[in-house]
């Protein structure tokens, strides 16, 4: 993964300064969490909120995941970003199974509602990065590294705005 090939597009912005990038406002899902607990995704507004759509079979989402563990561990204790890695199928077992094995903890969530078409077009694993205005500010259809310098400066500058 480190070749260069699965790096995403982040679009380059400083902070404070809006996005160049055109931001849509996104729709809403409802998500649960591992206990059952039921979350809107609109309630997370005033974080940046960075949302992995995945299964439990696709040799893909699987690989991207240790460059997302790196990125979650560096802000798992900021309260101004949230993690949401969605398992589309509700596989709870392979999920929690997968996690384990590769010693991955990161939250699982499970899609409760329809998955706007603007995240999820059928091509997984998608990611996408909600501003703290609950506005699209990022959308990446394949596998990437999450754990590069640029990423995660992306991250800052979105917290920062």
């Amino acid at each position: 993964m480190k070749i260069g090939l699965f790096n995403p597009s982040v679009p380059k912005q400083t902070a404070g300064e809006p996005s160049a990038t055109p931001m849509v406002m996104t729709e809403t899902a409802t998500l649960s969490d591992e206990s059952g607990k039921r979350i809107q995704t609109h309630e997370l507004q005033g974080k940046v909120v960075f949302i992995n759509f995945w299964a439990t079979w696709c040799g893909p989402c699987r690989a991207e995941m240790p460059s997302i563990q790196k990125l979650y561990d560096k802000y798992k204790d900021n309260d101004k970003v949230v993690f949401m890695l969605v398992e589309i199928e509700h596989n709870a077992e392979g999920a929690k199974a997968f996690m384990e094995k590769e010693k991955l903890n990161m939250p699982i969530y499970y899609p409760e509602s329809e998955i706007p078409s603007t995240w999820l077009s059928g091509s997984i694993p998608s990611t996408v990065v909600l501003n703290k205005q609950g506005a699209l500010a990022f959308d990446h259809k394949g596998m990437a590294d999450y754990s590069t310098k640029e990423f995660e400066d992306f991250i800052v500058s979105l917290i920062n705005q």
